[in-house]
């Protein structure tokens, strides 16, 4: 596991050489154990390590005889069976790591190679030996790993991080106003845009291969998710299946690595069921890892998470924070995140992987079940899903049809699916709603041009299966945006922000492509059986788990952020966007003026925080105590980058 940098263009070996290691410098927290090197005509790129898997022999970048070089960040679960494979096809390898059999396979196979890896990954390939030369960069299936790119001057720049592009360059793109648009309402910069014009995010699941003669790029993709469980077998065998398909994912994770491995456990049902798989595959002894707010029973999970641990037989550690620990944090939060995220999970996730890096540099999370075996509140909608049907399942459907065509919208949704689907996408067609175009069109001002969020969330849902159930459409929509974008981003940038590895089970592509065919009613359950959420990981936990974990509502890394800027943090908060230093004023071009429409946003915003009654018809204070914190967010990151 490590970061990689790299710089592709027709300039002297030596320049390249400077600016690959100026950028390699900027990653030293994602690879603290080593650093290298590699250049040749039109490139250099380099590589730092977080010594996992081959610890005396894993130095990178590495070349083959032929000299394709490979600048790798990742782990290949499956790179022994791969090295066999090409042992007895007559290679020799130099090393007993998986950096050497990601290069071969690569070698012979192009980017074909790609179908044969399981894992997370991000990584360069410069091949030197047709048409002039050509770069691939990779990155894995479900986007566990980040790179970015950009193409400036003339050459192809890359980086597991944006802050390593930008050391290179020789001065700042222009900030992306879409990206900042997007941001305000989504909590994340939506892919493929950053937060600079220019930088972009390489997706999950695609290739991006560069003509070094040309200096042109083709981005394709090798490999993408499908949830429709329309032709799946109700009768087969699906928990026996998903018990055998989840330790294995497990196991996978647990055997891949040369130093101890330990679990970041909230006490709830996915990190726990980690946990308990790990003590089935015969984990002993092994480290759980907690979290929580001082003097914050609301918010603090480690009861729950103590008696998991007990329950498994772990060695238990744990961490509290608290308000002071949350502020002075927040200028690193920016920092390690390259961009704004309203997450502030991070921060609980940040403290938990410090104290984790103090025993063992692997951990294993629970990421990605909400998003593949519908969590979140998935089964109430299915159940309002299904109510709705059955007012009209008796109609013919022409009529219901005819019916709808004649009705408003959001009437019309309540009588054909694709209405259903349509309601569904305007409401909860992404994971979070902050701002609302309305608020987003008073904070910039008058003559702002921006793309509306609210189409490119529509966008998603284009070319989706119409087979799909509309909650399965929801699931892979969750899967290619918020997972990625929010849960991965933060999980990736916060843990390496410790030199700690994060390895989630759940997300085990293989693992994924089966939670796409898994029938509905495995999934939110049915009327006969009772509507719920994740049936299936429940059925499994039942007999491996406290009856009270199984029992306990969604959590995730609860943190009491939006009570605090309510609270004691709010004297802080009115100074921070509306005082001198302000950054929000200079980019909506505020000034501070009394009765400016982006002021009166956020004074409202704040208000509506506090509970006072003007705002209380937008959403309530928790909703409003999200949108102070995305705007605090934002001017953290401006002060911090600009």
């Amino acid at each position: 596991m490590c970061g990689i940098v790299g710089v592709i263009g027709k300039r002297p070996r030596a320049e390249l050489e400077s600016l690959a290691a100026r950028m390699n410098d900027r990653l030293v927290h994602r690879g603290p154990d080593d650093a290298g090197l590699a250049s040749g005509e039109g490139y250099a790129v380099g590589a730092r390590r977080l010594s996992i898997i081959d610890l005396a022999g894993g130095h990178q970048p590495i070349a083959n005889p032929q000299g394709v070089v490979i600048a790798y960040n990742g782990e290949v679960y499956n790179y022994r069976a791969l090295r066999e494979r090409l042992v007895r096809d007559g290679c020799a390898f130099k090393t007993s790591g998986d950096t050497e059999v990601v290069l071969e396979s690569f070698a012979r196979k192009g980017t074909a190679a790609c179908a044969d890896l399981e894992g997370m990954f991000a990584f360069a390939i410069v091949d030197p030996r047709n048409d002039g030369g050509v770069v691939h960069l990779v990155r894995d299936r479900l986007g566990k790993k980040p790179l970015y790119y950009g193409v400036f001057d003339g050459c192809l720049w890359f980086a597991s991080e944006i802050k390593a592009i930008l050391a290179g360059l020789a001065r700042n793109p222009p900030l992306d106003r879409a990206s900042i648009h997007h941001y305000l309402t989504l909590r994340y910069v939506p892919s493929p845009g950053t937060m600079w014009e220019g930088i972009q995010k390489l997706p999950p699941g695609h290739v991006l291969t560069w003509s070094m003669r040309e200096g042109r790029a083709r981005v394709e993709p090798y490999w993408s998710l499908h949830f429709d469980a329309s032709r799946s077998d109700p009768s087969h065998d699906w928990l026996g299946d998903f018990e055998k398909r989840f330790l294995d994912a497990v196991e996978k994770r647990l055997l891949a690595s040369d130093v101890p491995v330990g679990v970041l456990l909230s006490g709830g049902l996915d990190s726990s069921s980690v946990a308990a798989a790990a003590v089935e595959l015969g984990h002993r002894d092994f480290h759980t890892f907690s979290v929580g707010f001082r003097g914050d029973g609301e918010a603090n999970e480690l009861p729950w998470a103590r008696k998991v641990a007990q329950h498994v037989g772990a060695v238990h550690h744990e961490v509290e924070i608290g308000v002071r620990e949350f502020v002075d944090f927040l200028p690193e939060l920016v920092w390690f995140g390259d961009e704004p995220l309203e997450d502030m999970a991070c921060v609980p996730l940040y403290f938990v992987s410090k104290l984790a890096r103090e025993h063992v540099k692997v951990v294993l999370s629970g990421e990605g079940s909400d998003e593949i075996l519908a969590g979140y509140e998935t089964g109430q909608l299915a159940q309002w899903l299904q109510r709705q049907r059955r007012r009209v399942g008796w109609l013919p459907q022409p009529f219901v049809a005819a019916v709808a065509r004649a009705l408003p919208g959001e009437r019309a949704a309540h009588l054909t699916d694709g209405g259903w689907r349509g309601a569904l996408r305007s409401v909860a067609g992404s994971f979070t709603r902050c701002f609302t175009e309305a608020e987003k069109a008073r904070l910039w001002g008058p003559g702002a041009t921006l793309p509306s969020t609210d189409q490119l969330i529509r966008s998603w849902y284009d070319g989706l299966p119409a087979t799909a159930d509309p909650v399965e459409q929801m699931l892979q929509v969750w899967c290619a945006t918020w997972l990625v974008e929010d849960l991965l981003m933060k999980a990736d940038k916060m843990t390496m922000a410790t030199s700690v590895e994060l390895r989630c089970p759940f997300l085990d592509h293989t693992l994924v492509e089966w939670a796409g065919r898994l029938p509905l009613a495995w999934k939110v359950g049915d009327a006969k059986v009772g509507w719920q959420t994740k049936r299936i990981l429940r059925e499994f936990a039942r007999r491996r788990l406290p009856a009270e974990i199984l029992a306990r509502p969604k959590q995730g890394f609860p943190d009491p952020a939006c009570r605090w800027v309510a609270g004691e943090l709010a004297g802080w908060a009115r100074e921070r966007l509306l005082g001198d230093g302000s950054r929000l004023r200079e980019l909506f071009d505020a000034n501070g003026a009394e009765g400016s429409e982006a002021q009166d946003v956020i004074e409202s915003t704040l208000a509506a925080a506090r509970g006072d009654d003007r705002a209380a018809a937008r959403g309530g204070r928790e909703a409003a105590g999200h949108k102070a914190w995305v705007l605090l967010c934002l001017d953290q990151w401006l002060r911090r980058f600009t």
